[in-house]
């Protein structure tokens, strides 16, 4: 989680997921999105979840944003998030899909149905 200067991270980063390498219950998405959900939190939880519960104090982090504000690979935050959703201290939800590609032959009758009302 903190680095040194010129190299590598203190503590590497299967340690903070206590050398768990994929959750299995909870699946994440690089840009499933993650806020707390407001319950206590339990004493006795690793410092690397607590880091990841103080980030979203904030308010919403996908876990690409979580990972790069805790210094940490994106698989582990998937392994410490999945692990904190399943205590019900934060929860997670699918990125927002991008939306449709518009159809140009709609948006051109609605323009030339525009100018007629406009010309009436």
């Amino acid at each position: 989680m903190t680095g040194r200067p010129g190299g590598r991270p203190l503590v590497p980063a299967y340690l903070s997921t206590a050398g768990v390498a994929q959750h299995r219950g909870v699946r994440l998405d690089r840009l499933s999105v993650l806020n707390r959900s407001g319950e206590d939190v339990p004493a006795g939880l690793p410092a690397a979840q607590l880091a990841l519960l103080e980030a979203l104090e904030g308010g919403s982090l996908t876990v690409v944003e979580a990972a790069a504000l805790l210094r940490l690979p994106v698989s582990a935050v998937r392994v410490l998030a999945a692990d904190l959703a399943e205590k019900d201290l934060v929860r997670a939800r699918a990125p927002i899909p991008p939306a449709a590609r518009f159809d140009p032959d709609l948006l051109k009758r609605v323009a030339d149905g525009l100018r007629d009302l406009k010309r009436s």
